[in-house]
């Protein structure tokens, strides 16, 4: 449940959370498109040793949103770096070899 408190009042929101999407779905990608009134964020999961790659999930948001999204993950990276320790970031854009430099496996 959230809560909101202004001037004294107490708002709050009912969140439901169905089973299904407690689950979480994996993304290793993700792409962020805009036009004036919305941004669109796809959630890609790119597998190794398969030549394409699936949108698992898209969300479009209002510019006001993807600003608070920002700065709430900008609040999460920060608590989890004062408890984790810095996350290690390089320049290169993410490399994912079709077969992690070895053979492929076989069942």
């Amino acid at each position: 449940m959230a809560t909101e408190e202004k001037g004294g009042n107490q708002n709050q929101i009912n969140i439901e959370l169905s089973e299904e999407i407690a689950e979480g779905v994996y993304s290793n990608l993700a792409m962020i498109a805009h036009s004036n009134s919305e941004f669109v964020i796809d959630f890609i999961r790119l597998m190794p040793g398969v030549p394409k790659a699936k949108v698992k999930s898209r969300i479009v948001i209002t510019p006001e949103h993807a600003k608070r999204l920002l700065r709430a993950l900008e609040d999460n990276i920060e608590k989890y770096e004062k408890t984790f320790g810095e996350i290690k970031r390089t320049d290169d854009a993410p490399k994912f070899p079709i077969n992690f430099g070895n053979t492929m496996g076989e069942a």
